[in-house]
């Protein structure tokens, strides 16, 4: 466009609109004053609401404030190409760059309220940063926003002995490098929710976990001695009576260190005299085919599982891991409660009524059909339960129709709470390492099998790891033959070299 005397005289007497009328500058405008109206009102409701939801706070703090950001360059953009316009127009008038004239009270007006604006802008974005930050490390962010993917996660954290400890402490840590690692990590999450690539379930362990000398040994204390802790193991029967079994045992916890105490127990496998080392042929670390142990004196002793199909050459190849809290204690939050020991708790704690003939069964046949959805399964358990008690105690259900729906309640809750079937996740997706009743756990190790080239053998022997004090059926006690640390309260014959796991599943079949 040509200039015109028109135009030279406007822009000579300085009457030219502002640069920030134009279409993209106002555009720009009205998306900035749309966002902050957003977050204010945003804002407001959070501070006023009860309850929050976790999509209130990415609104709030991430959406709205990025809305805003864009909103301000666009009318920066706006801004820069409307001067490069009017230079075009009227280039001997236009200068190539901005003067600043304090003798010019326009000028002086709208530099203040620049400063004034930018002051405030940069004050509000410190306060949103932080909050944003926050916000980006709650519980409702991490558990909740991406519900589909994380409810079987954060249903689990939020009845597990961590629930009051914050997802972040354990999973990203203090730190400023680790939290940025998390963040990146994050990327690649936020990815596969977008556009359906995440694995149901999710996959466990976690590899870029961070060690736990930096997250668990924060509250823990492995150097700390402890002496054998008394532990005492209920469980119930599948029989008409539910018979209550229980089993008294000293835990051998050990731990401590040169200053405090011998280092003994089950924590003699930490960090803290001893370096244990490790190679997993599969990506659970269930099966270990070679473990190296240094004792601190720097002595170093290799065992070789017997049965293991990788040779020593090819084991020599494979990625070490340095075995820590995690590797035992690789369920401490999101634990997926096997039926037969959640039945049992709630029997214990008399949330289901022991008087109802079987019900320790029942339960177990309910919770270990397949599903596919939980809606179905609830339904189905209601359903089932019911009509087995109207079936076979017809002539005493309006006795027991109480504790039958109170039981209905309590095993729907059970369900609810440790099985997905969406995303497909439940008691048997996730080993847990602690103990070796439903998986192998410490026999990963501790089979017998494990041998080193001088002879020595990782022992299969009970009373390593604890001690049986006394064992009880149905309230009688029930010491354990000579020769034997325990007393199956079936007789299976000489059971010697049998493990937990060749019967027990955690399910119905138990």
């Amino acid at each position: 466009m040509e200039n015109t005397p028109q135009t030279s005289d406007r822009v000579a007497q300085g009457k030219m609109p502002g640069l920030s009328r134009n279409l993209i500058s106002l555009t720009g405008a009205a998306i900035a004053i749309a966002s902050i109206v957003g977050i204010v009102f945003l804002f407001s409701i959070e501070l006023l609401a009860q309850r929050g939801t976790p999509y209130l706070g990415i609104f709030t703090y991430i959406i709205f404030p990025a809305i805003l950001i864009f909103g301000l360059l666009t009318i920066l953009v706006g801004m820069l190409i409307e001067r490069r316009r009017r230079h075009h127009m009227a280039p001997s008038m236009i200068a190539q760059y901005p003067r600043i004239d304090f003798n010019n009270p326009r000028q002086r007006r709208m530099i203040s309220l620049f400063v004034v604006f930018t002051f405030v802008f940069l004050f509000v974005s410190a306060i949103g940063s932080y909050q944003a930050f926050e916000y980006t490390e709650s519980n409702s962010f991490c558990g909740q926003l991406c519900h589909s993917v994380m409810n079987p996660e954060y249903v689990a954290y939020q009845n597990s002995p961590h629930a009051r400890v914050g997802c972040v402490d354990c999973h990203v840590g203090p730190g400023a490098t680790w939290y940025v690692r998390s963040k990146l990590s994050g990327a690649y999450q936020v990815y596969s929710v977008l556009f359906n690539k995440y694995p149901r379930p999710i996959h466990t362990p976690i590899k870029s976990l961070r060690p736990a000398q930096e997250t668990c040994e924060q509250c823990h204390w492995p150097e700390k001695f402890f002496g054998a802790q008394m532990k005492i193991f209920t469980h119930f029967a599948t029989d008409e009576e539910n018979t209550p079994k229980q089993i008294r045992m000293l835990i051998n916890t050990g731990g401590g260190s040169d200053r405090s105490g011998f280092v003994t127990g089950i924590h003699w496998h930490m960090n803290i005299a001893n370096e244990i080392t490790y190679v997993s042929s599969d990506d659970k670390r269930q099966v270990i085919p070679w473990v190296q142990m240094k004792d601190k004196s720097g002595k170093i002793t290799q065992f070789f599982a017997e049965d293991a199909k990788l040779s020593q050459d090819q084991i020599a190849g494979m990625e070490k891991r340095r075995l820590d809290c995690v590797d035992c204690h690789n369920r401490p939050t999101h634990i997926y409660v096997p039926p037969d020991r959640a039945v049992d708790d709630s029997l214990l704690a008399r949330r289901i009524d022991r008087s109802l003939p079987f019900i320790k069964q029942q339960a177990l046949d309910v919770l270990s059909k397949p599903y596919d959805t939980t809606d179905d399964a609830l339904r189905n358990i209601a359903v089932e339960l019911d009509k087995y008690y109207r079936s076979n105690y017809a002539s005493r259900y309006n006795q027991l129709e109480g504790s039958v729906k109170g039981a209905i309640k309590e095993v729907q809750h059970i369900f609810s709470t440790n099985i997905f079937p969406e995303m497909k996740v439940d008691w048997r997706t996730h080993p847990d390492n602690i103990s070796h009743y439903y998986f192998s756990g410490c026999f990963r190790c501790h089979d017998g099998q494990h041998k080193s080239p001088e002879g020595k053998v990782v022992r299969n022997d009970c009373n390593i790891c604890h001690t049986i004090i006394d064992q009880t059926s149905g309230g009688v006690s029930v010491m354990p033959v000579e020769g034997k640390s325990f007393q199956h309260p079936v007789d299976l014959g000489d059971f010697t070299g049998m493990k937990c796991t060749d019967c027990h599943s955690g399910g119905g079949s138990n």
